[in-house]
């Protein structure tokens, strides 16, 4: 069956213009805003730990959390419950990625990688310039009043969210990703407990590191930060509320090859463009449409020799817009 995503893209391209159809809505009220602002600092704020739960086309998966902030920033582990073992522990911007079964471990930065609850960026901008922001009900999650709060897009290049806001304490317990009326990407916490004591031990690897610390490999995914302009790559034509963020060259894979990498949101959703050379011993990518899980989508396109890679929580419609926008400088 195909998708009503999919269907929408056909017209797009059959009809060859960029479709971003305003909807005339009012301008978000201040109050609605306090809740984004009250959202995005919580985490700054608040100790919390607990299970929640991922669902995007009918896969469910678990994992448990623990959130720790003090004087040094902010520390955290999730662990995946389900699945391959997966366990992430953050300090502020940095994050090692463990994986026992291959006894391997990936370090990086988190550059704009959003993770429940703290999904929202510090300061989260002028979102109303891209959303209608609104203060829908009040509504019980895990027995914690909730305000609930909707994210309406003002055009077709982005979607909608909808936020269930802890009143005490401003903390995310339940968001929603949405496609018109149908919902894409949902987490939810199913346990948590706010402002408890955090065990130090808990922010630490656990007992599966204790044993045999030598035949677990390490691989440091590097990133290189570079000036505006010094990419021979530009995105030309920005949909309408997207804005570029930052240029970078980074090695996503153990090989030492460098990738470049413009991150560009608007205000809310991120959409990344990685570029690079095709190797001459590597047939060449097939281009097209690559639908990732929920919210994410990714689109190819081969140009001079390079790969161009465009993925992000948006609709396909805008990811081919900024994929197809981007262009080789001389």
């Amino acid at each position: 069956m195909i998708s009503r995503s999919i269907i929408s893209l056909l017209c797009f391209l059959a009809f060859g213009f960029q479709v971003a159809v305003a909807q005339e809505l009012p301008r978000s009220s201040e109050s609605a805003l306090d809740w984004l602002k009250k959202m995005a600092e919580a985490p700054r704020r608040h100790n919390y730990s607990g299970t929640f739960i991922y669902y995007a086309d009918n896969h469910i998966e678990a994992s448990r959390i623990v959130h720790k902030t003090d004087h040094a920033g902010e520390h955290e582990r999730i662990e995946v419950l389900d699945g391959s073992p997966r366990i992430v522990f953050r300090t502020n911007d940095e994050m090692k990625c463990y994986l026992p079964e291959s006894k391997r471990i990936y370090t990086e930065r988190r550059w704009f990688r959003k993770f429940f609850p703290d999904i929202l960026p510090q300061p989260f901008g002028n979102l109303d310039e891209n959303y209608y922001v609104k203060e829908v009900k009040r509504e019980r999650i895990i027995d914690h009043e909730c305000q609930v709060i909707s994210l309406i897009p003002r055009d077709s290049l982005r979607y909608g969210y909808r936020f269930w806001i802890d009143v005490g304490t401003g903390l995310l317990l339940k968001n929603a990703i949405t496609d018109g009326d149908e919902i894409i990407e949902q987490f939810a916490f199913a346990q948590l407990e706010i402002d408890g004591a955090i065990q130090h031990d808990l922010l630490k690897p656990s007992s599966f590191m204790t044993q045999n610390q030598n035949e677990w490999k390490v691989t440091n995914l590097l990133t290189s930060v570079i000036n505006e302009g010094e990419l021979k790559w530009q995105v030309n034509n920005l949909p309408l509320g997207f804005r570029k963020l930052i240029e970078m060259k980074r090695n996503l894979t153990e090989k030492p090859v460098f990738v470049d990498h413009i991150a560009l949101s608007d205000g809310l959703a991120t959409v990344s463009v990685f570029i690079e050379p095709i190797a001459e011993d590597v047939p060449t990518p097939a281009p097209g449409f690559f639908t990732g899980r929920g919210a994410i989508n990714i689109y190819v396109r081969v140009l001079e020799g390079n790969k161009i890679t465009t993925v992000g929580e948006a609709p396909l419609e805008t990811i081919k817009l900024i994929g197809d926008s981007v262009i080789k400088l001389n």
